[in-house]
């Protein structure tokens, strides 16, 4: 069979004499020869028939249409996106019709974005939400228009949304955080118009175990071991780390209670610590009691002459950390664990270290043993502010309302 090939004009003499226009080629394996008397004729024709034979070869064909060019190619390039759906295009655009509604205001997600912040930002000036929650959250919306690749708010989808609450491999926990995080964002810009419908609606949290576990301590010897260090190599911040591991102060250098707690919070005659709500993560006051040893530390470091902050303490506190494999919360867990384990007192801990009852139960109750308690709660500075009278103990340096210690029948109740 002939293949189509491209059609050629030609001038062509009758019989009669008469001089023609003659366009041949091939179409679909028939020879076409056909005579025009102007060669503007036969360019038509010509033109036509190639049309014909590229319709054959690419399945395009001339149609006549009341639709734009630009409105051709989007339909074309709709119906290439449905091949292999189990529906017609009609029943697409049919189901959008019904259920697609129209956000009142298109808002770019970096606008939305400084909207959100400014909203809690003064929320923060009311005191009422608190400074590692914003810092938190700034974080968070920040690194949202850089991981989720939409224009604006209404083009936040579920796919999208859960891309970027997985992405580096969350687990399960940091996904419901950033959820938790974004849920706001968005109530925040259904109330505003700015998306008709929520979508994280579509998107569940994820349900996570809780295991009962002991949270990571470090021992008694390792706790001397590291006041000794710092005292040794770095004296100007004995005041933050005897009151991080001493009094269960938060001690996170971004966020944590020791940057605002002032030494006026520090009532070393009284034998108190007072965490007023601007220095509490959960915003509620609460008191502390120093024990003798702690009494040690800051009258041999008053807080007159250490700041608890003390200049360069990211890089102290980096050296220790260091050398001592210290986590995050380490020094408090600790303090938490051996207050318990000493004054056998749940109730108690957890007023002082600002925790609920049932998460001192969960985490800390029997981590430690009393007799490692008191080799904890024994650790003194071998700088003195002043020299101890004779056969006076740490104990006698300071009165302090303790907790009277507790029967094991306490506990259990």
């Amino acid at each position: 069979m002939k293949q189509a090939t491209a059609f050629v004009i030609s001038e062509f003499t009758n019989p009669s004499g008469e001089v023609v226009f003659r366009v041949c080629g091939w179409l679909d394996g028939k020879r076409i020869r056909k005579n025009f008397p102007t060669r503007t004729e036969a360019k038509v024709e010509a033109d036509t028939l190639e049309i014909q034979r590229l319709q054959g070869e690419t399945g395009v064909r001339p149609t006549v249409t009341r639709l734009a060019e630009d409105e051709l190619h989007e339909a074309e390039a709709i119906f290439k996106r449905l091949a292999g759906k189990p529906h017609s295009l009609s029943f697409y655009v049919d189901f959008a019709v019904a259920n697609y509604r129209e956000p009142a205001c298109r808002k770019s997600i970096a606008e939305a974005v400084a909207d959100y912040i400014a909203s809690k930002e003064h929320e923060l000036e009311q005191d009422l939400v608190s400074e590692p929650y914003l810092v938190r959250l700034r974080r968070e919306m920040k690194r949202l228009p850089k991981r989720c690749p939409a224009v604006s708010v209404s083009d936040l989808t579920p796919a999208r949304l859960v891309a970027y609450f997985e992405f580096g491999r969350a687990a399960r926990k940091t996904y419901n955080n950033r959820r938790g995080i974004i849920s706001g964002f968005l109530k925040f810009a259904l109330q505003r118009d700015w998306i008709a419908e929520n979508p994280l609606a579509k998107i569940p949290a994820y349900r996570i175990r809780r295991r009962r576990s002991g949270a990571q301590t470090i021992t008694a010897t390792l706790a001397q071991d590291l006041m000794e260090f710092v005292e040794t190599n770095q004296p100007t911040a004995v005041p933050f780390f005897a009151l991080c591991l001493f009094a269960g102060i938060r001690p996170c250098l971004r966020t944590g209670e020791i940057l605002r707690l002032k030494p006026g919070h520090v009532r070393l005659n009284d034998g108190i610590i007072r965490i007023d709500g601007e220095v509490s993560k959960i915003r509620e006051p609460r008191t502390i009691a120093i024990q003798p040893n702690l009494a040690a530390w800051l009258r041999a470091y008053p807080l007159e002459k250490f700041p608890i902050i003390p200049t360069n303490l990211q890089h102290l506190r980096e050296k220790a950390v260091e050398k001592f494999n210290l986590t995050h919360d380490v020094m408090r867990h600790t303090f938490i664990s051996m207050f318990v384990a000493k004054f056998r007192s749940i109730g108690e801990a957890a007023l002082q270290a600002g925790n609920s009852e049932s998460i001192i139960r969960k985490h800390y109750l029997d981590h430690k043993d009393p007799s490692e308690a008191e080799q904890f709660f024994g650790i003194v500075p071998k700088r003195r502010a002043k020299p101890c009278p004779a056969g006076a103990t740490v104990a006698d340096e300071i009165t302090v309302p303790f907790p009277a210690p507790q029967s094991a029948e306490r506990i259990a109740s």
